[in-house]
């Protein structure tokens, strides 16, 4: 698979993973955690026993799908098999599918409970418990779930947390379910990546469009993630660039699961170029040719900054993030900054309130410029 040498998080993940400890780990996205989990599970799974052994839970399909392809790809010389459950797909053929040699099972928490339910699953020889992107289940309200799924698992087994962050419904989960974790935190070291460079534009929301396409045009990106808030957003804001860029389609949860997977395919292949998203998109999933993200609209959680701006600068590629900054971010956009522990880089002109009173940054577009009709004092 051409890895050559183990990133921070697997080099200090996998020697703790191999001696059965259980394991906290928080790194930022990017850094190779998926990996980090499953190349020590690969390496634990006895293939002469024809059971579940590692069970993962993820919060999306997109993520499951993609968990249980790299596990394969990792386990491969080993005869490890791996597999997704997850919602939207036939029940019948999942469950006819896990009866037959699959050593490690990757499930979202919805489709795994309704098996646990249902009595179509059986989980007495799992050793190892591993969850991913912890702090993306837990903000999507699967506390409860996760809980449920934990406590179903009565017999001795190794639990592994992965996490970009430290929410306290983790801290909770590790007091309640974990025997002496092994924590390893990578993020207060280093929270943003230097291989991302950070820019801003401030312009009306009635701009956005029009300024979006104009960054599209003048930035040329390899490929590009395009974050907008809610599905209708993102399919208006497609259709609205497809009249004017070449190479643009968009995913979202209301998509069918055959659909969402069609996307994810051509886009992973460089048929488009420029996706159109929801945060469905915002975690875990590998893009690695995504030179730049733009974030149509910011979220009121600056956390969510933290994991679109993930999607580029994989394993210390280059990449930028540009986000479109109206007067109703500015509250947010000061969080934003003091994560990224910078100043601001402004496209254009910065916003009349900003209260840093240095001079404007030089050698700025003046396309970007606000533009201030002259008339009678």
């Amino acid at each position: 698979m051409k890895y050559l040498e183990p990133s921070e998080i697997q080099a200090k993940a996998i020697p703790e993973v191999l001696k059965k400890h259980d394991v906290v780990a928080l790194a930022q996205t990017g850094s190779g955690k998926t990996a980090a989990c499953a190349i020590p599970i690969c390496h634990m799974v006895d293939t002469s026993i024809d059971a579940i052994q590692a069970l993962v839970i993820v919060p999306t399909r997109e993520l499951a799908l993609q968990y249980a392809t790299e596990t394969q790809k990792i386990g491969k010389k080993r005869g490890v098999h791996a597999f997704a459950i997850y919602g939207g797909e036939d029940a019948d053929i999942q469950e006819a599918k896990i009866e037959h040699s699959v050593h490690v099972l990757v499930a979202t928490p919805g489709r795994l409970i309704d098996f646990i339910y249902s009595r179509r699953i059986n989980l007495t020889q799992v050793s190892i418990l591993a969850l991913d992107e912890a702090d993306e289940m837990l903000s999507m309200g699967f506390y409860d779930d996760l809980d449920f799924i934990i406590n179903c698992l009565v017999h001795d087994h190794q639990i592994l947390l992965f996490s970009a962050t430290m929410p306290k419904e983790i801290r909770r989960i590790a007091e309640g379910h974990m025997k002496d974790p092994v924590d390893i935190v990578l993020t207060k070291k280093k929270q943003a990546p230097s291989s991302i460079d950070h820019k801003f534009l401030f312009c009306r929301p009635d701009q956005r469009d029009s300024s979006l396409i104009q960054l599209l045009k003048d930035y040329q990106p390899v490929q590009s993630i395009i974050f907008g808030r809610t599905r209708y957003q993102v399919e208006s804001l497609a259709k609205s660039l497809q009249k004017n860029v070449k190479g643009v389609d968009f995913i979202h949860g209301a998509l069918s699961q055959d659909v969402r997977r069609i996307v994810t395919r051509k886009f992973r292949g460089g048929k488009i170029r420029h996706l159109v998203a929801t945060d469905v998109a915002a975690r875990g999933l590998d893009f690695s040719d995504v030179s730049h993200v733009f974030m149509y609209e910011m979220s009121d959680d600056p956390d969510i900054y933290v994991h679109r701006s993930g999607r580029t600068g994989r394993f210390d590629k280059q990449g930028m993030v540009i986000t479109l900054v109206t007067k109703r971010d500015l509250g947010v956009l000061g969080k934003v900054l003091k994560y990224l522990q910078k100043k601001p880089n402004w496209i254009g002109d910065p916003p009349p309130e900003r209260k840093d009173s240095s001079p404007p940054r030089q050698n700025q577009n003046p396309r970007y410029r606000k533009r201030v009709k002259k008339g009678p004092s």
